[in-house]
């Protein structure tokens, strides 16, 4: 049985055990999990994600219904426009919070593009908005 610590369990996840998988919010990206959902019960999330070389996002305006969503750029670059404030290039070492409810979008990003997103909670929904 997990010990849980004021309703989190200790948790450790190393590059070599993960493994990347295409079942995402997008299809131009693959997602690694990295046990934060399960160690909290849901309350947050974090996963590293990379781009499918050769793939390119649609750009489709959306915006997400949750109350945390932080995104760190570990290697390459992405591209996001967000709703009031415009394009934006993030690059290894950027980060971005984006605010619950910002209409946004993946404009593009380079091929070696890896990046980790935390969020609260875990499982959100997703709604496509008009720009």
């Amino acid at each position: 049985m997990t010990k849980l610590w004021k309703n989190q369990s200790f948790t450790i996840n190393h590059a070599d055990d993960g493994k990347f998988e295409g079942q995402g919010l997008r299809a131009f990206f693959e997602y690694r999990q990295l046990g934060i959902s399960e160690a909290t019960q849901g309350k947050f999330g974090a996963h590293v994600i990379r781009a499918v070389p050769g793939m390119e996002s649609p750009a489709a305006w959306h915006s997400h219904e949750l109350d945390f969503q932080m995104v760190y750029v570990t290697k390459g670059w992405v591209v996001f426009e967000y709703e009031e404030t415009g394009e934006h290039i993030l690059r290894e070492g950027s980060c971005v919070l984006q605010p619950p409810g910002i209409k946004h979008r993946e404009v593009r990003h380079s091929d070696d593009l890896e990046l980790i997103e935390i969020t609260s909670p875990a499982e959100f929904s997703t709604e496509a908005e008009d720009a």
